[in-house]
């Protein structure tokens, strides 16, 4: 045993077999020689009764007295009950993080989600985290690394504000997986962006227009009936596009469409008169069991984008998506008097926060009601003049 230095590591000769030759300067320093002359420094330790090595570094990167430090960085470690070796093996054997949304996806995505929320999951790790994320192990990655893609993405904060959203959810599993210590998800201190709620409700004059619309492009053969019919029970309803565009014969009674699943679960959903009408009018197909039907197939209709956009440019509405639809059915219902709880059973929305947004679309409702009070409690009171 001597003090290991440069000078000394050097003139080491290739050994016959593996040997590894201790420092008599500090305790479980050593360098490993091999036959073929490769020389790495290490550190041995004691923890639970148990002797380990992990591994400092190749001598010719690292210097004799740069490894003596390592090695005592390693002790104190070990001093404070970490397992510096355990913790480099884990390391190495961590997934990346593209590796992580694969398991992400697969065992908690497809088990718990809707499949549109593992679509949307899907497409956005692929073509926002991964390009950007994807290489880094999901042992290492930091605030940093989380902060930079954040950034990178501020000019679309809804997507900036997703990715954290994911990659939360992904570092938590992590850690119950074992793959990261507990509490040390990175994303809990990043800031997320405002995002500005978009608010667009037809007005009066709008709906009529839309219904216009509609009635003279189903007469003219420009959309089917189908289409047609999915635009109207979409403002008849309030539902969400794919309640309609995805609704079977069999969810359809007289007063109610009884859907077994739906965004936020089984839901019943009144069937007004008129819509009910307007569903009686529509032909079955043999063998579909779909009530919006398509060209052909056995499918339901499949891209009502297409027309929509149609529609809303013949419409003079080049700013009103589909689900806005559901949207003007809220407000209409707001400024009729209908309570927020009521109408939260009827939309299926699973928060009453979701439904609270319409809720100042009544202000003129509440203002007259307010004056209302005010007149009969002034007429008992007496003049105040």
């Amino acid at each position: 045993m001597t003090k290991l230095t440069k000078r000394y590591v050097d003139s080491i000769p290739n050994p016959a077999k593996e040997t590894i030759l201790w420092d008599d300067d500090l305790a479980g320093f050593g360098v490993r020689i091999y036959p073929t002359g490769r020389k790495v420094f290490v550190v041995q330790y004691k923890l639970h009764g148990r002797t380990r090595r992990k591994t400092l570094g190749k001598h010719g990167i690292l210097t004799a007295d740069e490894a003596r430090k390592d090695a005592k960085l390693a002790q104190a470690d070990v001093a404070r009950g970490s397992d510096p070796a355990a913790e480099r093996k884990a390391r190495l054997r961590s997934p990346s993080i593209k590796e992580l949304g694969e398991r992400f996806l697969r065992e908690h995505v497809a088990l718990h989600c809707k499949p549109t929320t593992h679509y949307d999951y899907t497409n956005l790790l692929n073509k926002v985290v991964n390009p950007i994320l994807g290489g880094i192990k999901t042992s290492e990655i930091t605030f940093v690394d989380i902060q930079a893609l954040h950034l990178k993405r501020r000019e679309t904060p809804y997507q900036a504000n997703r990715c954290v959203m994911v990659l939360s959810k992904m570092l938590n599993l992590a850690e119950d997986w074992g793959l990261r210590p507990m509490n040390t998800n990175p994303t809990k201190r990043i800031k997320r962006y405002p995002e500005e709620e978009k608010k667009r409700y037809l007005s009066e004059e709008e709906q009529e227009r839309l219904g216009e619309v509609l009635a003279d492009m189903l007469q003219r053969e420009k959309i089917s009936r189908y289409v047609f019919a999915t635009f109207y029970l979409l403002l008849l309803t309030g539902c969400r596009l794919g309640e309609i565009q995805k609704l079977k014969w069999d969810y359809v009674t007289q007063t109610h469409l009884e859907l077994p699943d739906s965004k936020t679960g089984r839901r019943r959903i009144p069937l007004p008169r008129a819509a009910r009408a307007l569903i009686d009018t529509l032909e079955r197909r043999d063998g579909n069991p779909y009530v919006i039907l398509g060209t052909h197939g056995e499918g339901h209709y499949n891209d009502l984008q297409k027309p929509w956009r149609r529609i809303r440019a013949r419409a003079g509405l080049s700013d009103v998506r589909i689900h806005d639809l559901r949207h003007t059915y809220a407000s209409v219902a707001v400024m009729n008097g209908i309570d927020p709880f009521t109408l939260k059973e009827i939309l299926g929305h699973k928060n009453l926060s979701t439904t609270l947004r319409y809720a100042h679309l009544s202000d003129d409702a509440v203002q007259k009601a307010a004056g209302q009070i005010a007149n009969r409690l002034a007429a008992t009171l007496g003049s105040v003049a």
